[in-house]
């Protein structure tokens, strides 16, 4: 209830930062559109990370992150192109820090890792001391599968509802269901910060929080299943090969 919905304006929370708005694109993207990856921001993440013109080594080499990320100019009209964009999800921290007063890693700690048993994470921070939470979270993988396991259970945490089950559906449907609708074929869809690569009828058939390097959590709500990867490879696709393992080798041989 801290913060009205998914329609709101995202850069509204970013006042003390005094945006440059003068380009109507950017003072009308909507909390949406940045949980989707869609936010329109001129942005070059989709190459390497050995590449220095890519945007968010440009970010993780900057003092200050958030300025960084809202200095950017805008390429595409918010809501229309899938883009993704680490910095984005920068801001997203930053929106939660201002709508509870309290830094993203606090109220995570009391309103999610508490209650459901995760008591050793470490969290890395930015130069400038903000939260990164673009990549800086750092779990055991038994940890982030409890994470997973409460999603599977809709929100619910031995009978306590941490997460309302309203946002769990909300967060893993396919928002956008193919993230490259020009290239003739059907691909992953994507949600709130979750990719959908598999999904019917809108409603997620398998949802995975995909990490950096071989960092992965999938989520097969059917099937009753929670997995998770966790490794370290960051030259031979491991999105592919680690759907691969579920697709080819875990859920046959469930089935």
């Amino acid at each position: 209830g801290l913060i009205e919905g998914v329609h709101v304006s995202g850069m509204s929370f970013f006042d003390a930062y005094d945006p440059d708005l003068t380009d109507p694109r950017k003072a009308s993207m909507t909390l949406e559109d940045m949980l989707t990856m869609r936010s329109g921001i001129d942005w070059n993440e989709m190459i390497s990370y050995d590449d220095a013109t890519n945007s968010c080594i440009q970010m993780e080499a900057s003092d200050e992150w958030v300025p960084f990320v809202l200095d950017h100019p805008m390429r595409e009209d918010p809501g229309t192109v899938f883009d993704y964009n680490s910095g984005v999800s920068v801001l997203l921290g930053k929106i939660v820090e201002f709508a509870t007063g309290q830094r993203v890693d606090r109220w995570a700690e009391e309103r999610l890792f508490n209650p459901i048993g995760i008591t050793d994470y470490y969290w890395k921070t930015t130069p400038a001391g903000e939260v990164d939470t673009e990549g800086g979270l750092y779990l055991s993988a038994h940890s982030l599968a409890r994470i997973g396991y409460l999603f599977l259970q809709g929100g619910v945490w031995d009978g306590e509802q941490i997460v309302s089950q309203e946002w769990v559906e909300a967060s893993t449907a396919p928002t956008l269901p193919d993230i490259r609708p020009d290239n003739g074929r059907q691909d992953t869809g994507y949600g709130y910060q979750w990719w959908v690569p598999q999904h019917q009828d809108g409603r997620a058939v398998i949802f995975n929080g995909n990490g950096y390097g071989g960092q992965f959590l999938q989520v097969v709500p059917e099937l009753d299943i929670v997995v998770v990867f966790n490794s370290w490879d960051i030259h031979d696709a491991p999105a592919r090969s680690t759907f691969a393992a579920l697709q080819e080798r875990i859920l046959p041989a469930v089935r």
